[in-house]
């Protein structure tokens, strides 16, 4: 499986018959699947079915669907409402004329509202049918269309997030390796850290004991680079992996961020503070980009 963006943009056209229409859909960042679509009246039944497709194809993301339609321009049929003429012609009836008026016309008649209807041309069932299934089979398209467009710049996102891994390994191998990090350097740290301790008139044995040891904890960033380590690694595996993987990259931002924001915290060597700086760059940089991974 391919690693996906949730951004990207797809148009479908399609004609059947009288019908033209086009679906637009966008998606873009979300932390779920939000999923927005439009459609003229008329169109109900599609509406249920597209909004089905697009939930099956689509993890994540906030999505805006719409589909506009035309019909083209046809001659309606003209039909008098023989009723609402004779209750207008009962209604004359009862109306005395005066002598300046002349009797209502047929033309007049048939100009009152109501009187003459427009009855616009309407699609059988079977043509109707028919046009649903071409609209749906255009939104098929667009999602193609969209999906290929996500997956396209899931694959430029991969690359770089897995440069920014790679680095973050690098710099965690390059934290390992300090002279401050060896153990003669860090025990004589913690011996002139001791020797000031001493100086100190009235310490408790005990509370030199317990500073001692604290000292001796915080020296040591032994867990925190190993949980680096391991954390890239699984950041490897996951992008090799693929798929709806954005949820979890995310979750691994966090762990490598704390991890690093701990190293910072112990580090007592200038060589080993930079490199956590650095580090604090590559991991932040790897959060932002992983927002926009499916």
């Amino acid at each position: 499986m391919t690693v996906a963006s949730m951004t990207g943009f797809a148009r479908a056209r399609g004609s059947l018959g009288p019908w033209s229409y086009v679906w637009e859909i966008k998606s873009v960042n979300a932390k779920g699947l939000d999923l927005r679509l439009r459609v003229p009246p008329g169109f109900d039944a599609v509406e249920v079915k597209a909004r089905a497709a697009l939930s099956a194809r689509l993890a994540r993301g906030s999505v805006f669907a719409s589909l506009n339609t035309k019909r083209a321009e046809a001659e309606g049929i003209a039909r008098v409402n023989r009723p609402a003429l004779d209750k207008l012609l009962a209604a004359l009836d009862d109306v005395p004329l005066h002598a300046n008026l002349r009797p209502a016309s047929l033309d007049g008649l048939l100009a009152v509202k109501g009187v003459v209807e427009i009855l616009e041309p309407e699609d059988d069932e079977g043509a109707r049918a028919a046009l649903d299934e071409s609209v749906l089979a255009a939104l098929h398209a667009a999602l193609d269309s969209l999906l290929a467009a996500r997956e396209a710049e899931g694959f430029a996102l991969a690359a770089v997030l897995g440069a920014r891994l790679n680095r973050i390994g690098a710099l965690a191998a390059e934290a390992d390796a300090l002279p401050g990090r060896q153990p003669e350097a860090i025990r004589q740290r913690l011996a002139q850290q001791l020797a000031r301790l001493l100086d100190t008139e009235g310490l408790d044995p005990a509370r030199l004991h317990q500073e001692a040891v604290l000292m001796a904890v915080k020296a040591d960033v032994r867990e925190e680079l190993d949980r680096l380590a391991a954390h890239v690694g699984a950041g490897g595996k996951l992008l090799a992996q693929g798929g709806p993987i954005g949820r979890r990259l995310d979750f691994l931002a966090q762990e490598l961020s704390r991890e690093t924001n701990t190293l910072c915290a112990k580090s007592n060597d200038p060589s080993l503070t930079a490199i956590g700086l650095d580090l604090k760059i590559e991991v932040e940089q790897f959060r932002e980009q992983v927002q926009n991974i499916e």
